[in-house]
């Protein structure tokens, strides 16, 4: 049974490093590179960084990684402001204190 299943993720990773290779990518990207690499574009509006970054993951991936980059920094913010987390977010959206 687990050689069945250890076959079936090998076929998988190799179909996906094959397609990886006809992109003609140099390296694979993890999700919170191409979330870092996106959201610093975005906020630089630099269209074709923000192209280049929403390339390299999944749409969902990129999703999942700019909501972790997000909770991260609004986290970060907070302990350094010494302010909830939820203050700090209304803060950076300009949002009346709730």
């Amino acid at each position: 049974m687990l050689g069945k299943v250890r076959k079936s993720c090998a076929r998988f990773l190799n179909a996906v490093r094959a397609d990886i290779g006809d992109r003609g990518d140099k390296r694979t990207h993890n999700l919170f590179e191409a979330a870092a690499a996106y959201v610093s574009a975005c906020a630089e509006d630099d269209q074709d960084r923000i192209e280049e970054a929403a390339g390299w993951v999944s749409p969902e991936a990129l999703s999942f990684g700019v909501n972790e980059l997000a909770c991260r920094a609004i986290i970060a913010l907070a302990r350094e402001r010494d302010e909830s987390p939820g203050a700090v977010a209304r803060a950076l959206l300009g949002l009346p204190v709730a």
